[in-house]
């Protein structure tokens, strides 16, 4: 959400990011919020007018009783009634102005940055920089849940049968090596000084709707029937709403946490050979990291953030590149963000495994996430990215590692987590 004295100074401008998102059923609301506030400020004047009119005036029918003017008294009393009902109906036409005004600003986009590429959707989101060489080995890659199977690491039958389509059983090694990859990346981020997490994994309305857009919650989000409370998507979510409603000292800034939880979405539109797969899924389990720091410094820890992930990947032998988020494919709480995707050498192309975001104060102004400081007290800016998730990561860990034989390398630094074990081999049926 954005700070409402941008539409009082620059309606233009809010025009302006409306329209390289390609939101022009947007555009009117700017001009409706613009009208609407001038109106509450209107109004608001006025009450606080007749307040301070009825406050002079409940001073003086002391006086007046105390001289014995009864009936000036009384028809005082009369007047600041009157002036009583006038101000409540002016404070109820303000409170449904200030409905109006919040429902509109919840749904205007977050000024993107400047440097963000303009495009309509991911299509023509842009590559930044590659990481490793994408290699095609001379023998084929079988699809990843053929290769999971002939280990003995997936049972998506079973999970049918006790959930329905978009769940799955992991055993054995590969389950291992999916808490080896998890594992690893949480140790990494503990290493960069990132405090470890393990966040509530249902939340609030309030705070689903602080950290994300309306349309983002109804497409993702899994709601507890008949309670107040919503399934995670990502860890950032309740991680961001740890803070909501506080006042941050300046000495505890950055904050910087890395969380584990269970992620549960709908993910509608699989179809195909995705249907068998771990593409799309409805419970996957991800290591994330946030950052709550001075606005100033927001777009430098993106930097950071971002190449954490790159440096994680690469480091279990996985190539991978950044893919710049075009304007269109932003939400519209971010003003950057940028994919990493990893290299599928049974596709020949790239996949995403990770994302991070700058979402400047947009989450921080509809939690009321704030420092007091020299400058005053002000919203402060908040981040999140991808540490690693699976099954994604664990697709992206296995095609790349995997052996003309059948088995799958395990990369040196998972080895610690997996007992030593080097490599993980069909099983004899």
């Amino acid at each position: 959400m954005i700070d409402i004295k941008l539409i009082r100074e620059n309606r233009d401008l809010v025009k302006e990011n409306i329209k390289k998102k390609f939101q022009d059923e947007k555009l009117p609301l700017v001009d409706e919020v613009y009208e609407m506030d001038i109106k509450v400020r209107e109004i608001q004047t006025k009450a606080d007018n007749l307040k301070a009119d009825k406050n002079k005036k409940s001073g003086e029918i002391g006086m007046l009783m105390k001289d014995k003017k009864i009936d000036e008294a009384n028809k005082i009393k009369e007047e600041i009634s009157k002036m009583a009902d006038e101000i409540t109906k002016l404070e109820e036409e303000k409170v449904e102005l200030d409905k109006n005004i919040k429902e509109r600003m919840m749904v205007i986009p977050n000024i993107i940055d400047p440097s963000v590429p303009i495009g309509k959707d991911d299509s023509e989101n842009v590559e930044v920089e590659r990481f490793g060489d994408p290699v095609v080995p001379s023998y084929e890659i079988p699809y990843h849940a053929d290769i999971i199977e002939r280990v003995g690491g997936m049972d998506k039958d079973a999970a049918g049968r006790t959930s329905g389509q978009g769940f799955y059983y992991l055993l054995g090694d590969i389950a291992r090596l999916h808490e080896a990859m998890i594992a690893f990346g949480r140790d990494y981020m503990i290493d960069h000084g990132f405090t470890y997490a393990i966040p509530p994994f249902l939340i609030h309305a309030d705070v689903v709707t602080g950290v994300m857009s309306f349309p983002e919650m109804e497409a993702m989000m899994y709601k507890i029937e008949n309670e107040d409370l919503y399934l995670i998507g990502t860890s950032e979510h309740s991680m961001i709403g740890k803070f909501k409603d506080q006042i941050i000292k300046k000495e505890e800034l950055p904050i910087t946490m890395t969380s584990y939880s269970p992620c549960f979405r709908k993910e509608g539109g699989s179809h195909g050979l995705e249907e068998r797969g771990l593409y799309r899924v409805h419970q996957f389990e991800k290591q994330e990291m946030i950052v709550i720091c001075e606005p100033e410094e927001s777009m430098d820890w993106y930097n950071k953030m971002w190449k954490y992930t790159v440096e994680i990947f690469r480091s279990m032998d996985i190539p991978v590149r950044q893919l710049e988020c075009c304007s269109g494919d932003l939400a519209d709480l971010k003003v950057k963000s940028c994919d990493i995707e990893a290299w599928s050498p049974r596709q020949q192309k790239y996949f995403e495994v990770g994302s991070c975001s700058n979402l400047s104060d947009a989450q921080a102004r509809r939690l009321g996430i704030r420092e007091k400081g020299e400058k005053g007290t002000y919203f402060l800016h908040t981040l999140n990215n991808t540490v690693v998730a699976s099954p994604r990561g664990l697709i992206a860990l296995i095609e790349n590692n995997y052996n003309e034989d059948g088995s799958i390398s395990v990369p040196k630094v998972l080895q610690p987590y997996m007992g030593g074990k080097k490599l993980i081999t069909p099983v004899e049926k």
